[in-house]
């Protein structure tokens, strides 16, 4: 993500800048029989973003001393939980970089300020999903924020996708975070054939705090090798 130059303008989807990678996935299958991940980079040189659409992140993609460094990937993975599926979309905002905990409240601004970007990105390149499956536009978009400063540690519900991926009146991402009167979906304890897939397809792996917290849960920042 361009910081500087995007901060103060506003976060629009431009869709002759994506570049769409399927691999090893049928865009015409359902999540729900078939494992879904987004990996998503931005290149600063070109200002264009690739999606890979696979069955598990595309760790290739994230190679290089650039997405080591500025870590600006957004990884994301369809669940069915419980029976209802769910967008659950990953952001590093600092942890391992020095330089990036430096600027975490920055980058939580600016990561806040462009996920509807990101997610019209999704919506775009899976276009093909969401028409065959429109109910998934009402899916819920659960955010986790990657930090080891706790303040931005965190887990948000954005609400329905079609929602969430909408920018706001004001331009401002960040405000159209939901309160949640729900605690982030857990999966059932044992075996069933209402949630899938049973392990996560993403090598961070959040988990809820025990303080109750419902609508902000703060996650263990895991690095992604």
């Amino acid at each position: 993500m361009d910081q500087v130059a995007r901060l103060f303008g506003p976060a629009i989807f431009e869709a002759s800048k994506l570049k769409v990678l399927f691999l090893g996935v049928d865009e015409k299958k359902h999540p729900g029989k078939l494992p879904r991940a987004y990996t998503l980079t931005h290149s600063d040189i070109t200002s264009k973003l690739t999606l890979a659409i696979s069955q598990t992140i595309n760790n290739s993609q994230l190679q290089g001393w650039a997405n080591r460094i500025y870590r600006d990937e957004v990884v994301a993975e369809w669940k069915k939980v419980k029976g209802d599926m769910s967008l659950h979309v990953h952001c590093h905002i600092s942890g391992g970089h020095f330089l990036l905990d430096f600027c975490a409240r920055l980058r939580y601004f600016i990561f806040c300020k462009e996920l509807p970007v990101v997610l019209k990105a999704f919506v775009h390149g899976d276009g093909n999903l969401l028409r065959n499956y429109p109910e998934l536009q009402e899916s819920l978009v659960w955010v986790y924020f990657h930090s080891n400063v706790p303040e931005f540690n965190r887990v948000e519900c954005w609400g329905p996708l079609v929602e969430a991926a909408a920018p706001s009146s004001g331009g401002d991402g960040w405000q159209q975070v939901f309160e949640s009167n729900g605690e982030l979906p857990q999966q059932c304890q044992d075996n069933c054939n209402c949630c899938f897939p049973l392990m996560s397809l993403i090598p961070w792996s959040p988990k809820q705090p025990h303080d109750g917290t419902q609508s902000q849960a703060a996650t263990n920042l895991e690095t992604m090798e």
